[in-house]
């Protein structure tokens, strides 16, 4: 496990920012496309601009890119909560990456349980035809909740110990809402993982998830666990401060 700890936000964002253009660089010289799952929420909306922009833009070669997403909330697109939303407003609209490339959990006229099924279709599309051919993404980044929550596995429910399934769908009764999400399963086997995680809401959370006793009921952030990629943390001075 490799953990960054950095001081500003502007120090944040441009380590990560300088660590996602040498990932894509890398793994581009050995084949042709780079699999990436995005994170919803606040804490990469400032990351997602600063890939947009200048020089950024510029170091990736944005029409070998395929995007994923690791949750999603059960609302339209127009809807301000809705992930792919954000992204597309924050990054997705800046680049040139294919629309084809661009796969997005579908949350308009289809039920929860039929959209986290499709996605699921999608993604053994993509990297099941044979065990020996995993690992799955190249690149999946994730947020934290205060709460230890990781895409959508909330503390206490049953999708935090799903083995099978590599996409599901939930009631979270706390948000009157469904979600659809990526399962541990299919992160688990990816070649990059990298939390980003900002805030003094989250250093007790962290200090639990990676300082604690493993209790995934409770911090679901733990089930995290590459089988046989790399896991990365990239937090903030606020977050960390309660570190050993």
């Amino acid at each position: 496990m490799h953990l960054q700890v950095c001081k500003t936000p502007e120090e944040f964002n441009h380590a990560v920012a300088d660590w996602i253009v040498d990932c894509i660089a890398e793994t581009l010289k050995k084949q042709e496309r780079f699999t990436w799952v995005l994170s919803g929420g606040n804490t990469p909306k400032a990351l997602y601009k600063l890939l947009a922009a200048t020089p950024y833009r510029e170091k990736i070669e944005w029409r070998k890119l395929h995007i994923f997403w690791g949750d999603e909330r059960d609302v339209p697109f127009s809807d301000s909560r809705n992930n792919a939303k954000m992204a597309y407003e924050t990054l997705l609209n800046h680049v040139p990456i294919p629309a084809s490339q661009i796969h997005v959990m579908q949350t308009e006229n289809i039920s929860p349980e039929k959209s986290a099924e499709q996605y699921e279709k999608i993604l053994i599309q993509y990297f099941k035809t044979s065990e020996s051919q995993l690992p799955t993404f190249d690149l999946v980044l994730l947020g934290m909740g205060d709460d230890g929550h990781v895409l959508s596995l909330f503390p206490g429910t049953s999708v935090v110990h799903e083995e099978k399934a590599w996409a599901t769908s939930l009631w979270l009764e706390s948000q009157k809402m469904y979600r659809i999400t990526l399962t541990k399963t299919v992160v688990n086997k990816s070649r990059r993982i990298a939390f980003l995680t900002t805030g003094a809401n989250k250093a007790n959370a962290l200090k639990e998830v990676l300082q604690g006793h493993y209790n995934p009921d409770l911090y679901p952030s733990q089930e995290i666990k590459p089988e046989n990629g790399e896991l990365y943390w990239f937090v903030d001075e606020a977050a960390a401060f309660l570190l050993k």
